[in-house]
């Protein structure tokens, strides 16, 4: 801990100066994606959403064409409670794939993230490898930084420059300690929530609302409590069960060691549907949306069933739009039609109705 100057006496995290961030290597962005694409980076363990039945619903009052997916977020109207998640961008590929990504989003009315644009935010020239807006209009759109960068001295003006960048609706600032601790980066989060509350109370002064978003390990209640304590508009609580970040790391690495302690936590964190019940037990209002490890509809029915406002979809969306945007679009189209007969089953004519309709079951051995 640092000192007070003149009386020697500990200084608290969050009166300590801030310190510059330690620039990020583009190249690890075209790495990441690359591994995501090719290697095994999936979690052994299970979302839990495999636990969870639908209430069958044999007198459904509902016509499953007359279905309402609509719903609504950060100010824009969604045409399905579907979000792509952030993972990339600041390279020519990236931009490439945020763009198929992002038309795809348009043409369906999701939400959709950009991957951290800290690359971007320390070079400028990069700033145009995460424009999307150009072709998706009308898409409720995420910019995105990571919390370590604002212990370490960002805050206002990189977030509004972050937002500006890519004319987004609102902004994520993701929180991944562990991923961190693992690839030798950003190690010191003392200080944090102060400098969250900060940033929050900012942007909301602009009409920005600010998500905390987990990256894969979930969130616990403890902090999902202290987040809302922050100010934040909404959570993003990514858990376990789909790619693990840990070992996506483990892969990535360039030294043994790095790679072994990789794989000794590439199991660690909260799975997906723990993470939502969580949140829930602490706000049941607060907007919430889930994501890890979610496959098909029926995972998407079962995350909003179980309290999430929009289920969101990584590493699928990237590995269809990988060989061409009609085959993610047909993946989308297919995930909406098993969500419909999801709804349809449980007589649920419109997404908010959803919620509830699923029991503690035993998974198909």
């Amino acid at each position: 801990m640092s000192a007070h100057p003149s009386s020697g006496t500990p200084m608290p995290a969050e009166e300590r100066p801030a310190e510059t961030p330690v620039r990020r290597d583009p190249a690890a962005k075209r790495q990441h994606l690359d591994v995501c694409l090719y290697e095994d980076v999936e979690y052994r363990k299970s979302t839990g959403l495999e636990h969870w039945d639908f209430l069958n619903d044999a007198l459904p009052e509902v016509s499953l064409e007359a279905l309402d997916l609509s719903c609504s977020l950060v100010g824009r109207r969604l045409g399905a409670p579907l979000m792509i998640s952030p993972m990339t961008g600041g390279t020519p590929q990236a931009w490439e794939f945020n763009l198929r990504l992002a038309r795809v989003a348009q043409q369906f009315g999701l939400a959709m993230g950009v991957g951290s644009q800290r690359v971007a935010l320390e070079d400028p020239e990069r700033a145009r490898f995460f424009r999307v807006r150009q072709v998706a209009p009308d898409v409720a759109l995420f910019a995105n930084f990571g919390g370590a960068q604002l212990v370490r001295g960002w805050g206002v003006a990189e977030a509004r420059r972050a937002v500006e960048m890519i004319e987004a609706d609102a902004l994520f600032v993701h929180l991944n300690p562990i991923q961190e601790a693992i690839q030798g980066g950003d190690q010191d989060f003392r200080g944090l929530a102060g400098r969250l509350e900060s940033l929050c109370r900012a942007l909301q002064a602009d009409g920005v609302p600010v998500f905390a978003r987990e990256v894969g390990f979930g969130l616990s209640e403890p902090a999902a409590r202290r987040l809302i304590e922050c100010g934040v508009s909404g959570l993003d609580c990514a858990g376990a069960g789909g790619t693990s970040w840990a070992r996506v790391e483990a892969l990535c690495a360039r030294s043994e060691r790095r790679r072994v302690l990789g794989e000794r936590f590439a199991e660690w964190g909260i799975p997906t549907s723990q993470s939502i019940l969580n949140v829930r037990r602490v706000s049941q209002d607060i907007p919430l949306i889930a994501c890890g490890g979610l496959r098909d509809g029926l995972d998407v029915a079962r995350a909003l069933a179980l309290g999430a406002d929009i289920a969101s979809m990584a590493r699928p969306m990237l590995l269809h739009a990988n060989v061409s945007e009609a085959r993610l679009a047909a993946f989308v189209e297919s995930v909406l039609t098993e969500l419909r007969v999801c709804m349809f089953g449980t007589g649920a004519a419109e997404v908010r109705a959803l919620r509830g309709r699923v029991f503690r079951g035993v998974p198909a051995v």
